[in-house]
């Protein structure tokens, strides 16, 4: 299944643009996810850490299956000041 995936700060600068685009197979997790975006954008990596949001609630990696119409973010630490 083809999945959107939207960048916010430090992710947007790494995808180049605010939306990622990821093939992923039916019945993937959000470790899957986690671990194809690494391969595709390795710059996820070099964050530290990082969280993915689903439906726009923040999600763990051991989270059930992603379906076809979740909306996925990429959310990097933020600092304050």
């Amino acid at each position: 299944m083809k999945m959107d995936i939207l960048g916010f700060g430090a992710a947007k600068e790494i995808f180049q643009s605010d939306l990622a685009t990821l093939e992923l197979p039916e019945g993937a997790t959000l470790l899957d996810l986690r671990l194809l975006m690494e391969e595709k954008h390795p710059g996820l990596k070099r964050l530290g850490s990082y969280m993915i949001a689903v439906n726009k609630e923040y999600a763990r990696d051991d989270r059930m299956r992603i379906s076809a119409g979740d909306e996925i973010a990429i959310i990097p630490p933020v600092s304050g000041g």
